[in-house]
């Protein structure tokens, strides 16, 4: 599976993005996608991850959501009421479902600028 994510960009503090992770090779419907992040001087963290239900980290819980298109094999991160601590370094995994994400295959990753 290789992942391609993109949509990252410069917002103001308040705004929206979306984030896209595009898949190619293997069956896309079988594998848990996940988002992580990172930001300047952090380690990773996850986000939002989806297979049938979709998970999320405390800190974006109601501002982002996770969804995907298994027809278009993409997994979308809408992240609504942005604040400067979301700035990082957007990742997306996919990893077969019951796997660890550190196991999985992840993308490039796009970076999400804030600005107060």
């Amino acid at each position: 599976v290789q992942l391609q994510a993109f949509g990252g960009g410069l917002v103001q503090a308040g705004g929206s993005l979306r984030l896209s992770c595009a898949a190619s090779g293997r069956t896309f419907s079988s594998y848990t996608v996940g988002w992580f992040r990172q930001a300047p001087g952090k380690e990773r963290e996850f986000v939002a991850g989806i297979m049938w239900n979709a998970a999320y980290a405390d800190s974006v819980k109601g501002r982002f959501t996770v969804s995907r298109d298994n027809a278009k094999s993409t997994v979308y991160l809408q992240m609504n009421s942005l604040k400067s601590e979301d700035t990082a370094v957007y990742y997306c995994v996919a990893t077969p479902t019951g796997s660890s994400y550190s196991d999985g295959y992840w993308g490039q990753g796009t970076l999400v600028t804030v600005s107060s």
